[in-house]
């Protein structure tokens, strides 16, 4: 995953019925939070988790 990539959040996690289906940017490289790898998301607050994000066309 890098920056410029759009995505939508996967069912891995549970997702808020405002973000469901919504397609967001990656705005950062991935690194590493505690273990788990993650990036910042245009429009979001925070850091998400990359393997509960799914990369769109």
């Amino acid at each position: 995953m890098k920056i410029g990539d759009r995505v939508v959040m996967n069912d891995k996690y549970r997702v808020a019925e405002s973000n469901n289906g919504k397609i967001f940017e990656v705005r950062s490289e991935p690194w590493d939070l505690c273990g788990t790898e993650c990036v910042l998301l245009e429009g979001f607050r925070g850091g998400y988790a990359v393997d509960g994000l799914t990369v769109v066309d």
